[in-house]
């Protein structure tokens, strides 16, 4: 009896084990994410870049988008646009983002010493 019952716990673990293993999104960290619903920004978390802002409010209303961006930084920073917008709305949120407000390198010093 208490052979089957640690047969099915150890059955349960391996299932439960595989399932995070499998559906486990490895997210990084979300820095910011906004939500438009018919070209009005409805929702929004985090510190945004205001002239990204700016910029994503008058496409979204010159376009009445519904749609969800996100920033998360997982290594590197990435941008994540809702399916439900075509590509080349996508790529024109793409051109408005700074991704260079994000990608500060640290300065080299070795050089200056001397």
């Amino acid at each position: 009896m208490l052979e089957t019952v640690l047969k099915i716990a150890f059955v349960l673990i391996l299932f439960a084990l595989a399932y995070k293993l499998i559906f486990n999104s490895n997210k990084g960290l979300t820095l910011f994410e906004m939500h438009f619903k018919d070209g009005k920004l409805s929702s929004h978390k985090g510190k945004i870049p205001e002239k990204f802002k700016q910029d994503c409010r008058a496409l979204a209303k010159a376009e009445k988008l519904s749609m969800t961006v996100r920033c998360e930084k997982q290594g590197d920073v990435r941008l994540h646009v809702s399916a439900n917008v075509g590509d080349n709305l996508v790529q024109q949120v793409r051109n408005l983002f700074p991704f260079e407000y994000y990608d500060k390198k640290t300065a080299d010093n070795s050089k200056l010493s001397g």
